[in-house]
């Protein structure tokens, strides 16, 4: 135990010589506590720092948008002309209390932006069951490595100790290196090298930006769990073309939120998801690479250590559960976290009962939270319908 304790306690020195202070990493959810205009509530303030307060050595904020038009959730916070920076300052100042880095997830989601507040868009057209979209112009494809920079100057400017690159989970750069979603015959589609191009395009425009010295991550599929989509053999490519950049850290993840697809985390298998594909990924890359997905217990933590699959670990759910895991780990304390079990659940169920929960973290009101599935679900879709009258009356004014 003494040595499973020294692997997890131990500092990470990332390549641009930022150091976190630990091997574990709160992973990005979307926890749609924005105020409905892009920017952070007080009760996302108060998540942060319950987390850093936690002992995680990262926190990243899920689903920050780079532009309003194309958002995953009207509880998304977005990085633009808009932003509220002294909001902005007040998260990242109680994020980091700790020493914790604190750094947004910056994405785009493309052709799962939110119906009620958008008009969606990604690499191709798409127009399959109840998913719907237009397919990008190469001007609007060429102008996204500005927009992730702008970005990524503003999380910097507010206090962001670094930032992520959201290229997973079937959003926009996910969407462009899987075969299903690109269609694409110019530059940007085709081979791994073209599908992969923008979002070498978009690393670099971030790293002119920002300097050498601050943290960029990225966070990829190792696969889309979907017939016809990215295969392992393409994204250990795509890590290979990720070698090249000036990127500090890499995420492995996996699944998309295509509607009706099969989602990794909702999956009853044991063990951590994509362990040997990150085995495999270390072999291509010296980029430190971070596990996520199935990491449930401390012995799931300290293997993907010890057996050199990773070098940070990546928990998601487990910190919704016990937001006091780490120092819990680091204190010896390793009980097994009570996963919950549904019969049945319906479209969007498990993520609302987990994004509820998140909520009553926020609230200081976790030790209350017992609501039935179908009362969690009620709860997140009437607060995502408010906060699209919000985002559409400030983003939208003429729909």
């Amino acid at each position: 135990m003494d040595r499973i304790h020294t692997l997890l306690e131990q500092p990470l020195t990332l390549p641009c010589g930022a150091v976190l202070k630990n091997r574990l990493a709160k992973s990005a959810m979307s926890d749609s506590l924005g105020d409905g205009q892009a920017n952070p509530t007080q009760a996302q303030i108060r998540l942060y720092e319950r987390w850093a307060q936690g002992g995680i050595g990262l926190s990243i904020i899920g689903e920050v948008q780079i532009d309003p038009r194309y958002p995953e959730k009207p509880g998304n916070l977005s990085l633009t002309k808009h932003s509220d920076k002294e909001a902005l300052r007040r998260l990242t100042q109680r994020a980091s209390i700790t020493g914790a880095h604190i750094w947004p997830q910056l994405g785009h989601a493309g052709a799962l932006s939110h119906a009620p507040i958008s008009q969606a868009k990604g690499p191709s057209a798409l127009d399959v069951g109840t998913l719907h979209c237009e397919g990008m112009t190469i001007e609007e494809i060429e102008s996204l490595p500005a927009s992730y920079a702008k970005a990524a100057s503003i999380a910097k400017e507010v206090g962001f100790t670094g930032v992520q690159i959201h290229a997973g989970h079937g959003f926009l750069l996910s969407q462009f290196i899987s075969p299903l979603f690109n269609l694409r015959d110019d530059k940007y589609g085709g081979s791994i090298k073209n599908r992969c191009r923008i979002i070498l395009a978009i690393i670099e425009a971030i790293r002119l930006k920002v300097g050498p010295n601050y943290p960029i991550g990225i966070k990829i599929n190792a696969s889309d769990l979907l017939e016809g989509g990215l295969t392992e053999e393409d994204a250990l490519a795509h890590v290979s073309l990720l070698e090249k950049t000036s990127l500090d850290l890499i995420e492995i993840s996996g699944g998309t939120y295509f509607p009706g697809a099969k989602s990794s985390s909702d999956s009853s298998s044991k063990g951590v998801y994509y362990k040997t594909f990150a085995k495999r990924a270390k072999n291509l890359t010296s980029i430190p690479l971070m596990a996520t997905g199935g990491v449930k217990s401390l012995s799931d933590a300290s293997t993907l250590l010890q057996d050199k699959s990773a070098d940070l670990v990546g928990l998601a759910r487990a910190m919704v559960l016990n937001p006091n895991l780490p120092n819990d780990w680091f204190a010896g304390i390793h009980q097994t976290l009570n996963f919950p079990r549904f019969d049945s659940p319906p479209t969007e169920g498990i993520t609302a009962w987990y994004t509820m929960r998140i909520n009553a973290i926020a609230m200081d009101e976790e030790q209350n939270f017992s609501p039935p599935l179908a009362l969690a679900l009620k709860q997140y879709l009437e607060r995502d319908e408010l906060r699209s009258i919000s985002w559409n009356a400030f983003f939208n004014p003429s729909n």
